[in-house]
């Protein structure tokens, strides 16, 4: 299985839709020696039999191979609509580094590439919303090839950093509500944030439950660096930390304050999950250093639970 931060290594192909290729399919070879074996024929051009079709359509190759029976899919299906929201907010570059794109951004886009690829496996629609103190892009949701291509030119236009842009602030409880406005039939919401803003958690949840209120499914993906914004995992000297949306600046040395940071970051985690579970929301941390099974797998559970 490959590493969400190997990433890098496929750049030379400056292709975001064979980037996302790259990824889902290492992802779904590692699902055939995983327990979610099962769901890998599914995200091809399949979809599980239901008792009291026709038995017309079945792929009787594949049953021979899972004993399972999995209907042929065509292009008019589409079971699914999803919505993809990244922040966009300058907060999002980090960690910011002149010869590195692997940030939260970077890792933003290219697991919302991946889900698009899967997606667009299973004749699925998606739009895409970027947004920071405004939205800066709402597409409408579709599932057709040149849809999705004008996708993919959008994820890798905000990887470029010649448009990366400082002190650009988040105001995610204003933008949530206006999206919830916007999207008009019932959608899976797939949200990608640090969730760094200047409102407070009664504001934002106020606007996530709008978005259930409209009967849409949401995924929040929770996106930090979490060995250097958790655990402070820095040398033993004094460090300048600059905030990236303000451009305000700190000095100190992470290793007198890490065992409080550590505690208060872990009751702003906790307080997270309390208020996701208490509005049905699901909550999913994901770290860029993490294994990219960690952040696909949630999503591949959650539209198996729908359809």
């Amino acid at each position: 299985m490959k590493n969400i931060i190997d990433i890098q290594e496929l750049q030379q192909f400056d292709s975001m839709e064979l980037l996302a290729r790259q990824l889902v399919e290492g992802f779904i070879t590692g699902l055939h020696k995983s327990p979610f074996h099962g769901f890998s024929a599914e995200f091809s051009e399949h979809r599980i039999y239901n008792k009291g079709e026709s038995t017309r359509h079945i792929d009787w190759k594949l049953f021979a191979r899972t004993d399972k029976f999995f209907i042929k899919r065509y292009e008019e299906e589409t079971n699914l609509r999803c919505r993809i929201l990244i922040d966009v907010s300058s907060s999002m570059l980090f960690p910011f580094e002149k010869n590195s794109i692997q940030n939260k951004l970077a890792f933003s886009a290219y697991t919302a590439s991946a889900i698009i690829y899967l997606l667009q496996k299973q004749r699925d629609a998606v739009g895409l919303t970027f947004f920071s103190d405004n939205i800066e892009l709402h597409t409408e949701s579709k599932s057709s090839t040149i849809h999705l291509k004008y996708l993919y030119q959008e994820l890798n236009k905000i990887l470029k950093k010649e448009n990366y842009q400082l002190e650009k602030n988040t105001s995610i409880s204003d933008v949530l509500h206006e999206i919830a406005e916007k999207i008009h039939k019932r959608s899976l919401v797939i949200i990608f944030s640090d969730m760094i803003s200047d409102a407070n958690f009664d504001e934002v949840f106020s606007a996530l439950q709008h978005l259930r209120y409209n009967k849409h499914e949401v995924i929040l993906y929770h996106v930090v660096d979490k060995s250097l914004e958790i655990d402070l995992e820095y040398s033993n000297r004094p460090y300048k930390f600059v905030d990236l949306e303000s451009g305000r600046t700190l000095k100190l040395n992470p290793n007198e304050v890490r065992d409080l940071f550590k505690k208060k970051s872990t009751q702003v985690f906790e307080e997270l999950q309390l208020k996701c579970a208490q509005y049905k929301i699901d909550l999913v941390e994901a770290d860029i250093k993490a294994d990219f099974k960690e952040v696909l797998i949630p999503y591949l559970l959650k539209r198996q639970s729908l359809y």
